[in-house]
């Protein structure tokens, strides 16, 4: 028997208590509901409001890397995810509006008055599975997106970068008239007008609804559902090394699939960590309804998703790491927040560093560079493509 199939029962009979091993087929074991993993699905979910084809598809690729997007024509949805960097930012946070440059050669401008996007980049890769249960179960219009999980779906998702004044918007437009001012500037683009006609037929007037809907069935196409982790939990034993088998073990002794399990490793729930402020910005994050909670990220494509935590403050997974062990004693490294606060589920964990490097060797299985890397050599607007980026 397969494991992806043993998996699978597994999760068919979750109501019982005792369930056998592949390995062990002769011997009954309880399984603990956050041990079960199954790998990501081979197919991407789409809202039925949202149904994708080819044209759709191309049209919010071409939206995504065009600056026509921002206040000052200067800023695209690549130049903070760019494939370069698996969809996220190199840096810790990011440059929007008034800056040049890709990654950790973007600056600002001078003279600046804008501040720095106050949280790190997401990355977009397998955003498709966001919300995704233990059980493979998700709902594409009910997907946790953001660090404090503020919209539900990658439609609403798309417009708000449109609309912040850091990452898109810029100082000349208001949050009320900004999404206007795009629409109108796509209507008198002829190849745009056209474009919208072939990705939505008779409903191909461009509007916010429609550029938000082009930009997320291009979002969907971004997944890695082929790492070698996953090969392996669909029956391929040899897909991962020892090592990184003793690591997936250690991952789970040390309590980490506590937040980080399911499929995307996360079960996108808000957890306190009390993770220090970044130093760049001028007042605290408070997080998720000013409780400093913020939302599991996924483990997926670590390598290429560098720095890691809301506010970009680790520049390695053994620094993160080495972060969670000292959090385990329950003791807060941020000034605001008390150690009473941190999340029970985190204290405790009896993480080891003699583990640690197992542990990195596990993650490493969770990358793929099976991603669609390409980049539009022209956008309808005829302006740089990805923004002010070189």
């Amino acid at each position: 028997m397969s494991r992806y199939l043993f998996l699978v029962i597994v999760i068919l009979c979750m109501n019982a208590s005792v369930v056998f091993s592949c390995k062990q087929k002769k011997d009954a074991q309880i399984i603990d509901i956050n041990e079960v993993y199954l790998p990501l699905p081979d197919k991407v979910k789409h809202p039925d409001n949202n149904k994708p084809n080819e044209d759709k598809i191309n049209l919010g690729k071409l939206l995504f890397y065009d600056p026509i997007l921002s206040g000052n024509k200067d800023v695209a949805c690549a130049t903070c995810h760019h494939p370069e960097f698996g969809y996220a930012e190199s840096l810790d946070l990011s440059i929007g509006v008034n800056g040049n440059g890709l990654g950790t050669e973007r600056k600002f401008k001078t003279p600046n008055t804008i501040p720095r996007v106050k949280r790190n980049a997401h990355t977009i890769l397998n955003t498709a599975f966001n919300g995704i249960d233990i059980n493979s179960n998700y709902t594409p219009l009910n997907s946790p997106m953001f660090w404090d999980a503020r919209e539900n779906s990658l439609e609403d998702q798309a417009l708000m970068p449109i609309q912040s004044y850091e990452e898109m918007r810029g100082p000349h437009f208001s949050q009320e008239v900004i999404l206007d001012t795009i629409v109108n500037r796509l209507k008198y683009i002829p190849e745009y007008v056209q474009l919208f006609k072939e990705a939505f037929k008779d409903n191909g007037t461009i509007t916010e609804v429609t550029i938000s809907k082009a930009i997320a069935c291009f979002e969907r196409t971004l997944v890695t559902n082929n790492s070698r982790f996953d090969t392996y939990l669909k029956g391929d034993e040899s897909a991962i090394s020892q090592a990184e088998m003793d690591g997936f073990n250690l991952f789970k002794k040390a309590k980490c699939n506590a937040c980080h399990n399911g499929p995307m490793f996360s079960d996108y729930k808000m957890h306190v960590l009390g993770v220090a402020d970044n130093d760049k910005l001028k007042l605290s994050d408070s997080g998720f309804q000013k409780s400093y909670a913020f939302k599991t990220p996924t483990l997926r494509n670590l390598r290429y998703t560098v720095p890691y935590m809301h506010n970009g403050t680790f520049n390695t997974l053994q620094e993160v790491l080495e972060f969670y062990q000292d959090l385990s004693s329950g003791h807060s490294k941020n000034i605001n927040v008390q150690n009473h606060q941190i999340d029970s589920l985190v204290k405790g964990s009896p993480l080891k560093v003699k583990d640690m490097s197992l542990i990195i060797s596990f993650l490493n299985s969770l990358n793929s560079e099976d991603f669609d890397k390409s980049i539009p050599k022209a956008v309808p607007s005829k302006l740089s493509v990805g923004g002010n980026i070189y």
